[in-house]
């Protein structure tokens, strides 16, 4: 076995929720990176439930149905829920799946939906403020029902407490950046590799290669720790964390950005974090105090000096 580089000792407790319908390919590829991490790590670094509506087995769209082990309602601690749908997500309507997500989002769980799960997250109304993504079957009939919404056409966001993904195989690199938060770059792809995924694609681009375009340079310490950067835009990551991810030391990391990008690591980071806000200031109706929390800023003060400082005028200007 592979002794995982671990952040954290902790064993992480995922529940998944398949929804009737839900695709197989969507909920294989969200499961599985983390049944791996469990034999490559040689211990339990996930525990992963199935949760259902009943105790029955939930059928997918096909031949293949899933044994729940808890159901909707029950009083689980997890740290992770994802919401897997297919078919139709806007037809799908159950209070008590509703008032279950709001009561785990207010316990502190974080929430997930995958392929059609964020349009089940959105009409609970657990996506306001913040930005998620959808497969692209179902983007615009959300757009329509709920226009305030920030929905990106990327393969998966990771904001705060919300992680969303397109379904598909989108999940297996959603789960690979979850896995590099937890115990470090080296070992997810060792996941990854473990399903010959050896492409690791980036939330906002379809490959590895877009991102070495995006930010100029082929390094892969860099590119490791540009990419925790832009899977944690909303809860930033310290220096000791982006090191981590790029296994140097802070001083290393900080001397190669320098050298590569001229510009500190977080200089950088933070200007990632103001770029996603100007991009927001323009194209959603998010108040200023919105923003500066969805992009990692104290409050809305800190972040319009900043901003300013950076574009030359405050961000109301571009309203």
């Amino acid at each position: 076995m592979v002794k995982a580089v671990e952040f954290s000792d902790r064993t992480r407790r995922i529940g998944v929720l398949p929804v009737p319908g839900f695709a197989l390919m969507s909920y294989a590829s969200t499961v599985e990176p983390f049944r791996a991490a469990n034999l490559l790590g040689g211990r339990t670094l996930y525990d992963l439930v199935d949760i259902g509506l009943s105790d029955s087995p939930v059928p997918s769209s096909g031949a293949a149905s899933v044994m729940p082990a808890a159901r909707v309602g029950d009083a689980l601690k997890l740290d992770y829920l994802f919401v897997v749908a297919g078919g139709d997500p806007t037809g799908f309507s159950d209070p008590a799946v509703t008032g279950w997500l709001n009561r785990m989002a207010r316990a502190g769980t974080r929430l997930g939906g995958v392929s059609g799960g964020p349009v089940i997250l959105a009409r609970a109304g657990l996506m306001d403020g913040r930005r998620m993504t959808v497969h692209w079957e179902h983007a615009a009939a959300l757009a329509e029902i709920s226009p305030h919404l920030m929905i990106e056409r990327t393969l998966y966001v990771i904001d705060r407490d919300r992680v969303t993904c397109a379904g598909g195989t989108a999940p297996v690199d959603m789960v690979h950046a979850l896995i590099a938060g937890h115990h470090g770059s080296a070992f997810a792809r060792l996941v990854s590799d473990w399903f010959m995924h050896t492409e690791i694609r980036p939330s906002v681009g379809p490959q590895r290669g877009g991102l070495a375009a995006r930010v100029g340079t082929n390094s892969a310490p860099i590119l490791d720790a540009v990419a925790a950067m832009e899977a944690n835009l909303g809860t930033p990551l310290g220096l000791g964390d982006l090191a981590a991810a790029a296994q140097l030391s802070p001083r290393q990391l900080n001397r190669l950005f320098r050298e590569k990008l001229g510009t500190s690591t977080m200089r950088y980071y933070r200007d990632l974090r103001l770029d996603l806000a100007r991009s927001l200031l323009r194209n959603s109706p998010m108040s200023l105090t919105e923003i500066a929390l969805a992009t990692g800023f104290a409050n809305s003060s800190h972040f319009s000096r900043l901003y300013a400082d950076q574009y030359g005028g405050p961000p109301s200007a571009v309203r």
